[in-house]
């Protein structure tokens, strides 16, 4: 059995990361609890992989970015952020390799940390409280975050300005009459974990809308096209339904896509569709493309590798950086929808109590229909 830096801290008595410190002189380690480990490390048989050993005192010249690619998987906006860092660090004289560990496998990234294999690790899908952040600032490994925990200290970070985007998400739907302005988040899992995107999109859009003096509507939606139906379709059958809905959630943002086209419901026309945090990629593959606040992947990107660099380089951190989403606007929010004029013998529209009218509630076709002029 391979023996691993977690059964030489068990067996040492210490924290996994004083191993690593202990390994990679990173931090300084009393020399009582150096030759603990030590000890430790001979009875294991432990042995050091030769190349790390070799790497110790000099630069590698290779980077880590640590994703969470099983739980989250990858989507075109974080590709955005992961291509924009290889080729940032590629330009800066390093290699990008990615570490796909869980947000919750602190052993497993310190342990490959303590390797040596990298000059340093840059957290993406960062979480308020992120036990790998945690972990590799405890084993003394240069760090920098795409993403901030709800404590970052001296860490450097970048990330997207989720306040600022939020309130520019708004406030371009309140411009245009609307009142009624939903918005489609990520899972309610997600904020349970704390994962910061999520979390903080949420407080934002809510102080945004009580900010004007309007009624947040939340959804917290599964992460697929199905989950953004759902959310749709919830939406729509509410009392007082929204006139524009803001999504950031790329797989349910298609789910939404997919449900007004069902409906029968026209973009812009009947009900106004923003979506947040997001990308081109993303918005080119529904009809009509959608309008959307562009995430700065390449920026981030760009700007969390040189951070890094930056920390390697001088040992002190750069100061945080909070990037805003830019507006590209091809065509998916439009004016509040006018009231419909009311067809011989049937009641008019009614107004919500805010107002404001409701888009037409068409049943979802089946799927063997075909979508006609009306759609699009």
């Amino acid at each position: 059995m391979v023996v691993t830096m977690q059964d030489v801290a068990r067996r040492a008595g210490v924290a996994l990361s004083t191993v690593s410190a202990t390994l990679t002189s990173a931090r300084p380690v009393s020399a009582a609890t150096r030759a603990r480990v030590v000890a430790a490390m001979d009875e294991l048989g432990y042995t050091r992989n030769a190349l790390a050993r070799g790497l110790a005192s000099r630069r590698s010249r290779v980077l880590a970015l640590t994703y969470p690619v099983g739980t989250s998987g990858l989507s075109r906006t974080s590709a955005e952020f992961v291509l924009s860092a290889a080729q940032v660090a590629q330009e800066r004289g390093y290699q990008l390799v990615l570490w796909p560990f869980g947000v919750a496998d602190e052993a497993g990234i310190v342990e490959v940390a303590g390797q040596g294999l990298a000059d340093g690790v840059l957290v993406m899908e960062v979480h308020l409280d992120d036990v790998r952040v945690r972990g590799l600032r405890a084993a003394g490994v240069p760090v920098a975050l795409i993403g901030r925990t709800a404590d970052d200290g001296p860490l450097p970070t970048v990330d997207v300005d989720f306040e600022a985007t939020l309130r520019d998400a708004v406030a371009h739907l309140a411009a245009l009459g609307h009142r009624g302005i939903a918005f489609v988040n990520h899972a309610a899992h997600r904020v349970a974990e704390g994962h910061g995107p999520t979390v903080r999109a949420a407080a934002a859009y809510e102080r945004a809308m009580t900010d004007r003096g309007l009624a947040p509507v939340q959804v917290f939606a599964d992460e697929s096209v199905a989950g953004g139906r759902a959310a749709l379709a919830g939406l729509l059958a509410a009392d007082e339904a929204p006139t524009a809905v803001i999504t950031m959630n790329e797989d349910a943002t298609f789910g939404v896509a997919a449900e007004l086209a069902a409906r029968r419901i026209a973009v812009p026309r009947e009900l106004s569709v923003l979506a947040v945090v997001s990308s081109p990629a993303v918005s080119g593959q529904t009809v009509p493309p959608l309008t959307t606040l562009h995430a700065p992947g390449a920026q981030l990107g760009r700007a969390g590798v040189d951070a890094l660099l930056a920390l390697l380089d001088t040992g002190t951190p750069p100061p945080p950086a909070l990037l805003p989403c830019r507006l590209v606007d091809c065509g998916s929010t439009g004016p509040v929808p006018a009231p419909e004029p009311a067809l011989a013998g049937a009641h008019p529209q009614t107004p919500t109590r805010d107002g404001h009218r409701r888009p037409r509630r068409r049943p979802a076709r089946t799927h063997t229909e075909e979508l006609d002029e009306e759609d699009v």
